[in-house]
């Protein structure tokens, strides 16, 4: 157990539900942009005012909060019926996976794409109340996407791969509007007035960090109306102002290494014990490349516990094929464990396999068949 250092404490919120026991988590709900990525992979990256030949070109669906929630749909696919653990019981149900995202209007088709790129027949599934009837291809519920009457294109993403050092250079363009407040609060009713609901002890949202002052409206909203919930929020793009504040109001958050190098961290302890603060998270988690990732968590009598993981390979060294969605991939690993594996993971293992998760994409290229 590691206290953390300063003069005074810091004492952590009271233990997640996630730790506590009481209400399995029934819904799981993702907010954030969904794009189309198309992805250009060159030799090296090209020089301004240049031209150079692309070696390979993929279109797919991206956007941290879909790309993570196909993620989460293979990992629940693998479970059991109705149950998430050895245990098998009531407490372990599979939760619907919701996605709230600005899309273009409803029948233009590349909503149809992006949707059906989840291996979804749409249907139309108010799951709240009987999500195990759900199409077995899809347990992702779609109701709550924000579709934009009279939009025909998606939000867009370019990205130039460069094979000489894997970076990614990304070019973003959306003329989609983003989700406001008020949208979100209706989103909220329909939980709040759900005649099984919970009070919210059974839902779970999770926040891309993407508008800072609109997200810390509705992580405020959330905890007036369902105080119970489970709030988890990823920190990533270093240049949104606000993010700290996010963190402050969330259960659980995830760090980005660019954000933290940003801030002036050289690994993800200090990150961690850096941005750890009083009331805080109860877990608060940073991924760092090869490094693998870390996490702080409270031990009790005010003291934290460190824990990091870096993947175990058999044959050697990491081949990278490809890393976009690497950290997505990593956030779907740590809510699978967190949601559906509450009584018998510790937070260890679920890092463990968190982070065995996103090392094994880094080595394939998109998603498909991370589980094979």
């Amino acid at each position: 157990m590691d206290p953390l250092s300063g003069s005074a404490p810091v004492e952590p919120k009271p233990t997640m539900k996630s730790d506590r026991g009481g209400s399995p988590v029934r819904h799981l709900i993702l907010i954030g942009a969904c794009y189309m990525d198309t992805i250009l992979t060159v030799p090296s990256f090209p020089e301004e005012d240049s031209k150079l030949r692309a070696t390979e070109l993929q279109v797919r669906r991206g956007g941290n909060c879909p790309n993570t929630l196909e993620v989460f749909q293979q990992l629940l696919s693998s479970l059991p019926s109705n149950s998430n653990s050895a245990t098998g019981s009531e407490s372990t149900i599979k939760p619907t996976a919701y996605l709230v995202s600005s899309l273009p209007d409803r029948e233009a088709s590349a909503t149809n794409k992006i949707l059906s790129s989840f291996g979804a027949s749409v249907v139309d599934n108010d799951s709240r109340g009987g999500h195990d009837d759900a199409d077995p291809g899809s347990r992702i519920n779609f109701d709550h996407c924000l579709y934009r009457a009279g939009h025909q294109e998606p939000a867009s993403s370019y990205i130039i791969r460069s094979s000489a050092t894997q970076s990614r250079t990304i070019v973003n363009y959306n003329e989609l509007a983003e989700m406001t407040t008020d949208e979100f609060i209706k989103i909220v009713k329909t939980f709040v007035d759900d005649p099984n609901g919970s009070g919210g002890d059974d839902l779970w949202w999770h926040f891309e960090g993407r508008i800072p002052t609109t997200t810390l409206q509705c992580i405020r909203h959330l905890r007036d109306v369902l105080p119970s919930s489970c709030i988890s929020v990823e920190i990533e793009k270093p240049n949104r102002e606000g993010l700290d504040r996010l963190a402050a109001e969330a259960d659980v958050v995830f760090y980005s290494r660019t954000w933290a190098e940003s801030r002036g961290y050289t690994g993800p302890e200090a990150c961690l014990r850096g941005e750890a603060i009083s009331p805080g998270p109860s877990l608060m988690l940073c991924t760092w490349g090869e490094q693998g990732a870390s996490g702080l968590f409270p031990s009790g009598g005010g003291e934290w516990e460190y824990m990091q993981y870096r993947a175990k390979l058999s044959g050697g060294d990491i081949s990278v094929v490809d890393t976009i969605g690497a950290g997505d991939t990593f956030i779907a690993g740590m809510l699978f464990g967190l949601v559906c594996h509450t009584h018998d993971w510790s937070q260890q293992e679920r890092l463990a396999f968190a982070t065995e998760l996103a090392t094994k994409k880094v080595q394939i290229d998109g998603f498909a068949g991370l589980l094979g």
